[in-house]
């Protein structure tokens, strides 16, 4: 745990595994609970200068690394597998995790869901309700279900 974090509210945390958390971190989670999640043998990697808003949910399966200095939206929802199969007879089943990494000084806008796999670079900006399905390169605006690249910044 870094120096200087500040936890608002009341989150939802289980971490099973290993969780490492950067200096300054704000937690926010008064108007809806935020949820950190971690699973056994998995990791959840938080940078410095991290702010999570409210309502967000964040599990780790394997690995989840968000990069120094990245802001998270209202709801934002970041998860490194997809919890069950989607064939039937499978849905018992867990597929393998794939690991997310968000690069330092990543904004996700309000109700953005990364899913698992994903790499957003560097400096990226994601718009508000996008789906992030395949990595998206450094220093880019992208939007859309699923998000595409609209423009570099």
């Amino acid at each position: 745990l870094g120096k200087k974090v500040r936890v608002y509210g009341h989150p939802a945390i289980t971490n099973w595994g290993r969780m490492i958390i950067g200096d300054r971190l704000q937690l926010v989670s008064t108007v809806a609970r935020t949820e950190l999640a971690v699973l056994e043998n998995a990791t959840l990697e938080i940078g410095e200068r991290v702010f999570i808003n409210y309502g967000c949910s964040i599990a780790a399966a394997r690995f989840v690394h968000i990069g120094s200095s990245c802001s998270l939206g209202t709801y934002v929802n970041i998860l490194d597998t997809n919890f069950h199969r989607l064939e039937p007879e499978l849905r018992d089943q867990r597929p393998e995790p794939e690991p997310v990494f968000l690069e330092d000084n990543v904004w996700l806008g309000a109700r953005v869901i990364v899913l698992p796999g994903v790499r957003i670079g560097t400096g990226s900006a994601i718009g508000a309700g996008s789906i992030v399905t395949k990595d998206i390169p450094p220093r880019s605006l992208a939007v859309g279900m699923p998000a595409r690249v609209i423009r570099t910044l």
